[in-house]
């Protein structure tokens, strides 16, 4: 079965709500809501493949677009490669031009909305930014709550609380008042033993590869709603990470670093290679920082995850 090649955006308004449309119910997963899109013809660019059908379907034409993420899906009745580009800017007025519904929606609210099984990734990919703070280890905890009190004010919007030489009882404190500080600035990815998730309704969970191997065959451990992540490294541990339905994952070492000098990092074209075909968002991690996300982008990755790279001062 041939698979058929879909261009599709994620199209932001200024105000940071995206546009999504209806798919007619005579249409294969017709009643069902989507991102705008067509396939690409042979022998076309992905890129003009958009503008093409964004300029058909919507009555606009981007003036800027980036690669997203790429999703391959299996539908018992056919096959999809779905190429989606962030477009941040266009020039027009969207517009039902073939009668379909339209609806612009803030991107938490992307959840509430029923997709084509192979949308999901790409709702995920669109809630998530492109940059993702680890708290570094061996600060006080005053020091973390300064510090994350600063990069909440940069603007940063998703934050692994990572404290490995902590007691519980302290991590656990600390969760406590780094989650009022995030509530409705950025989401707050906790680290720890999964009998601690009920006492933190609003955090997400970031698994170890440890904690990765022992639950992926059990399932998912708590409900979609939930931001699950977890930290790969390789082939084996994507492919562990995506059996457990995770929302997102590190990928690391991409290149050598202080922390993790015996680490054998895997380069730009590895990393790659392995994010090919995993169909979820993934952050590249190790010796990348704000410079990177361009590249990152151009990877396959959803952007890059640090520490000094995105830690204030």
């Amino acid at each position: 079965m041939k698979r058929i090649h879909v261009a599709a955006a994620v199209i932001r308004g200024q105000d940071g709500r995206i546009l999504i449309a209806k798919r007619a119910d005579d249409q294969h997963q017709g009643g069902l809501w989507e991102f705008p899109g067509g396939k690409v013809e042979p022998g076309e660019a992905v890129r003009d493949a958009l503008a093409r059908e964004l300029e058909e379907e919507l009555g606009i034409r981007p003036s800027a677009a980036r690669p997203l993420i790429q999703v391959r899906h299996d539908y018992p009745d056919k096959q999809v490669l779905l190429d989606v580009w962030e477009v941040p800017a266009f020039v027009g007025e969207p517009h039902g031009a073939e009668g379909q519904p339209l609806a612009w929606v803030r991107p938490r609210q992307l959840a509430e909305y029923a997709f084509p099984a192979a949308n999901q990734p790409i709702v995920a990919a669109a809630r998530l930014p492109e940059r993702y703070l680890i708290t570094p280890e061996d600060l006080e905890p005053q020091a973390l709550l300064q510090g994350v009190r600063a990069a909440l004010a940069a603007g940063i919007r998703l934050i692994q609380l990572r404290a490995p030489g902590m007691f519980d009882a302290q991590y656990r404190d600390l969760a406590v008042d780094i989650q009022g500080l995030c509530a409705g600035k950025a989401q707050l990815m906790l680290k720890g033993p999964l009998e601690w998730l009920g006492d933190f309704p609003a955090a997400g969970w970031h698994l170890t590869a440890e904690q990765l191997r022992r639950y992926a065959d059990q399932g998912r451990p708590f409900p979609a709603a939930r931001w699950l992540a977890a930290s790969c490294h390789g082939a084996e541990e994507l492919a562990l990470a995506a059996q457990l339905g995770v929302d997102f994952v590190t990928l690391s070492p991409l290149q050598a670093t202080l922390t993790h000098p015996g680490a054998q990092p895997l380069g730009w074209t590895r990393a790659s290679e392995l994010l090919q075909g995993f169909n979820r968002p993934a952050y590249l991690l190790g010796g990348v920082g704000p410079a990177d996300i361009e590249q990152a982008w151009q990877a396959g990755a959803q952007g890059v995850a640090g520490i000094r790279a995105f830690w204030p001062g």
